[in-house]
């Protein structure tokens, strides 16, 4: 599991370098320079994501979640989201029944 850590640890450096990029020549900047198209595109890629888990197999699985998690990754940039909060925030569930942490936030 390190190599996908490290994969996105890059991903996320070169996402945040293309902060103030030139949205004409890099989809990245377009993306980190709105927030809402970028919550967007996640969106597209999560449905994207579970038709291939579905339907598609392994390998278009494994396609559409690197697509997913790269999204993901720029929305988190966009909107101001530290990697470290949502870090935070996973440590402090651990340890707890998903259904108990549901239940605490209200959710069904």
């Amino acid at each position: 599991m390190s190599t996908l850590f490290d994969v996105l640890e890059r991903l996320a450096a070169t996402i945040e370098a293309r902060k103030g990029g030139d949205p004409a020549t890099s989809y990245t900047a377009k993306l980190l320079n709105d927030p809402a198209l970028a919550a967007k595109k996640l969106g597209e890629e999560a449905v994207e994501t579970v038709i291939a888990a579905v339907a598609q197999g392994p390998d278009a699985l494994a396609s559409e979640s690197a697509d997913l998690l790269y999204h993901w990754l720029v929305l988190m940039a966009a909107s101001d989201v530290s990697l470290d909060t949502v870090a935070e925030k996973l440590a402090a569930r651990e340890g707890t029944s998903g259904i108990a942490e549901k239940a605490s936030r209200g959710g069904s």
